[in-house]
């Protein structure tokens, strides 16, 4: 097992970045372990291929380490979006889902509804950036099959309660975007019928990176239309026909995917599980606290949940509309990475968010409160 200090010593990001809600610095693992596979992969020697192709399996097996599914119900997927598209263009019925979350499932279902005409969308009004169990019962119509959401909204930094959510929605089926929290809450993902997720954020795989994963129940309803060549039970590559494709959830897939990618994930994966989510959630967790509390310190708005039990790693500061390009500029001149929106600044931390990084984003802060107090 390795202890969470021990952990975060095996990243090497810079002090001052606080954006892993865009995406995580890779971990030394996955470093190590993509030069591993590559080196096999350039050489190709005798029997070395085999390695590769274990890949797949490997990776079901962190994926299930981590969410608690079955092995046999994990697919890997090259990013979130993709995920969803194979979900939503399976899907039939209606849907319920917000308009405001990050756009991958709306996108992903609009499309399928337009070019397959078995699902139907009603959008969810949000209760001021948040989604409640309470804004969705209020919304629910009889005749709503599936509710998607997020697991943090990529805006706002509000985890849902997938518990109370569940329970609200009853039998239909509970569709998750889960990657603005994945790896970094204390979440019961298998309260979910549909967990799609990349690993390129929090999890710091890399782009190229992610899963889906489905109930049994998920498995019978949804229908795997964009379903390749190799998610069949004809063998590797079937020729002279078009077989149907195999009835587990290795169906939602086109094609082979990169082993590297598939190694990659599992490296990382792995790593998490050895030294515990519930030890990297509290230490995201604390980092998050101390940045709202910065923040609180030099007067500056933030529009993020402060209660742990709503929050994962985001924290977003929502200054005055004039002095937004005082406060961008300040992190700028400082050397803090974060996300920059409209009107607002996103801060993501993580393990390794030091007190070095807190001690830029302090300077920061005083350097904007000299500028806008006078």
């Amino acid at each position: 097992m390795l202890t969470i200090d021990e952990f975060a010593l095996t990243f090497d990001d810079e002090p001052g970045y606080l954006n892993f809600a865009r995406v995580g610095p890779l971990a030394r693992v996955v470093v190590d372990e993509e030069r591993a596979q590559v080196e096999l992969l350039r050489k190709a020697r005798f029997g070395s291929l085999d390695g590769l192709q274990e890949q797949g399996a490997r990776l079901q097996r962190a994926v299930s380490a981590i969410t608690g599914f079955r092995e046999r119900h994990i697919v890997f997927q090259p990013n979130t979006s993709m995920g969803l598209m194979e979900v939503m263009f399976g899907l039939r019925g209606k849907l319920l889902l917000s308009r405001n979350e990050f756009p991958s499932a709306a996108f992903a279902a609009v499309r399928a509804s337009e070019a397959v005409g078995s699902l139907t969308l009603q959008w969810l009004e949000d209760d001021y950036g948040r989604l409640t169990p309470g804004s969705i019962k209020q919304q629910l119509s009889n005749d709503v099959t599936a509710v998607a959401v997020s697991l943090v909204d990529f805006q706002t930094g509000h985890l849902v309660d997938l518990e109370g959510i569940r329970q609200v929605i009853g039998d239909r089926l509970l569709i998750v975007d889960a990657i603005q929290g994945f790896t970094v809450t204390e979440t019961d993902l298998t309260l979910a019928d549909v967990v799609v997720s990349g690993g390129q954020k929090w999890v710091r795989a890399g782009w190229g990176t992610g899963f889906l994963a489905m109930s049994e129940r998920a498995k019978g309803q949804i229908s795997p239309v964009l379903s390749g060549f190799n998610a069949t039970d004809a063998g590797p590559v079937p020729t002279g026909s078009v077989p149907a494709p195999t009835r587990d959830v290795h169906a939602f897939q086109i094609t082979n995917p990169s082993p590297i990618a598939q190694a990659r994930f599992s490296a990382a994966l792995e790593q998490l599980a050895e030294v515990g989510i519930p030890a990297v959630a509290k230490r995201v967790s604390d980092n998050a606290t101390k940045t709202i509390d910065l923040a609180d310190e030099f007067g500056i708005p933030v529009s993020s949940p402060r209660s742990v039990e709503d929050r994962a790693g985001i924290v977003v500061l929502t200054p005055a509309a004039d002095q937004l390009t005082a406060l961008v500029a300040s992190l700028h001149n400082h050397g803090v990475t974060v996300t920059t929106r409209e009107d607002s600044v996103r801060l993501s931390v993580h393990t390794t968010t030091t007190e070095e990084t807190l001690d830029l984003v302090r300077a920061c802060f005083q350097s904007f409160a000299s500028v806008t107090s006078r």
